[in-house]
């Protein structure tokens, strides 16, 4: 972060986009960042935060996650931070948002975190899906539209990644089989429902504690989607209290029998995990197949 061609057009960027003068004083790289370079800038205005890709690679990833910002902010439910400015500097392409300062966790957290949930999934339209690909960490995300959950479930979810990762021969065609059976299946298993509006990688690691006591989300792959999907997202790493889910299920109950599709769900976000880190999940989408068929 020290070239000054990337700094000059980041505060370029910065200062079109937002309609405001800003100067980044400098940038401070920030640990994890599995997927993207991330980093938190100190501006005249404050601090704000900092992803950057490959331009090559992944030419539209930041704009996509912008998009699905604003989408989610509009909603007026849950938090999240602001997206200011998306661009491309030399051979990366960067996305800057306001920095969400950490808080301390209100008595009620959980409660409002499931209850703005539910408010937030009460957003439709009339397909599933959106109008564009975006992203779920930095696999392409299928989003063409269709009016069944379970055709869009299976065309645009499981089918590209199972190919995908029989491709990179990190399933068999074992596993290809059941999943073709499982596909078939998919509209005996799903009641009808309207599509809600999903964050999309509903993940602990996905959530803070913001400045306010309430819980601010990040990093969306945003679709309208089933929204079974979100939570059984949730469940599949842990680090939700039940308060959260029973929050969720008074204020908009889920469809009977949701309790037999988690794992159905689960095959999605498990997949795209097996495709960025092999090891364990493997035997985790093998454990639901082999339950299923």
């Amino acid at each position: 972060m020290t070239d000054e061609i990337l700094m000059g057009e980041l505060t370029s960027a910065l200062s079109c986009q937002s309609g405001m003068k800003i100067h980044i004083n400098y940038a401070e790289k920030l640990p994890g960042g599995d997927i993207n370079e991330v980093f938190k800038l100190n501006t005249d205005n404050g601090l704000l935060f900092l992803k950057m890709n490959d331009a090559h690679n992944y030419p539209d990833m930041f704009e996509r996650e912008f998009m699905g910002l604003e989408t989610l902010s509009a909603t007026n439910t849950l938090s999240v931070p602001r997206p200011l400015a998306t661009g491309r500097s030399g051979g990366k392409v960067f996305l800057v948002t306001e920095f969400m300062e950490k808080g301390r966790i209100n008595p009620d957290f959980w409660e409002n975190f499931g209850a703005n949930l539910s408010r937030m999934h009460r957003h439709t339209q009339q397909h599933f899906g959106l109008p564009q690909a975006n992203y779920i960490g930095n696999i392409k995300q299928y989003n063409t539209p269709y009016s069944s959950w379970s055709v869009f479930y299976a065309f645009n979810r499981l089918q590209p990644l199972t190919r995908e990762a029989y491709d990179r021969q990190v399933i068999d065609k074992q596993m290809v089989t059941q999943m073709e059976t499982l596909w078939k299946h998919l509209p005996q298993i799903f009641p009808d429902e309207q599509p809600s509006l999903l964050h999309g990688d509903f993940w602990s690691g996905n959530y803070m504690v913001g400045s306010d006591g309430r819980a601010c989300v990040y990093d969306p792959a945003v679709y309208y989607g089933n929204r079974e999907m979100d939570l059984a997202t949730a469940r599949l790493f842990g680090g939700f209290d039940t308060r959260f889910f029973f929050s969720y299920q008074t204020m908009y109950p889920l469809a009977e029998g949701w309790q037999q599709r988690i794992g159905i769900c689960q095959l999605y976000p498990l997949l795209v995990h097996l495709l960025l880190f092999g090891g364990s999940y493997y035997n985790s989408v093998k454990d639901i197949l082999d339950n299923f068929n």
